[in-house]
């Protein structure tokens, strides 16, 4: 499981025309299967998506293609951790450390 958090690198007033499109980027890896939660952070100076996936690299060229990293406007810190505690509808999502 992954937390990506996103961070403003230019003006909100730069940020707001790309944000339909980045919505429709949410939208798509909502339906894939890869976002499970996501919103603005308190300031509203980025955001926060939590995400599932394989491996790092494969969050990483996800975030890449972010309409807000290709209009130059965010940057992306990706931490990486073991969900073996969550609420019973993230029950799925669940995972146990390796040995």
């Amino acid at each position: 499981m992954f937390v990506m958090e996103l961070t403003y690198t230019a003006p909100v007033e730069r940020v707001e025309p790309l944000m339909e499109a980045h919505v429709a980027w949410l939208d798509g890896l909502y339906e894939e299967g890869v976002f499970i939660a996501s919103g603005r952070k308190k300031p509203r100076d980025g955001g926060i998506i939590l995400a599932v996936g394989d491996d790092r690299a494969g969050i990483e060229k996800i975030a890449a293609t972010d309409p807000f990293v290709v209009g130059a406007v965010c940057t992306y810190r990706i931490t990486e951790f073991i969900a073996t505690k969550t609420a019973p509808e993230l029950a799925p999502y669940r995972q146990q450390p390796a040995s």
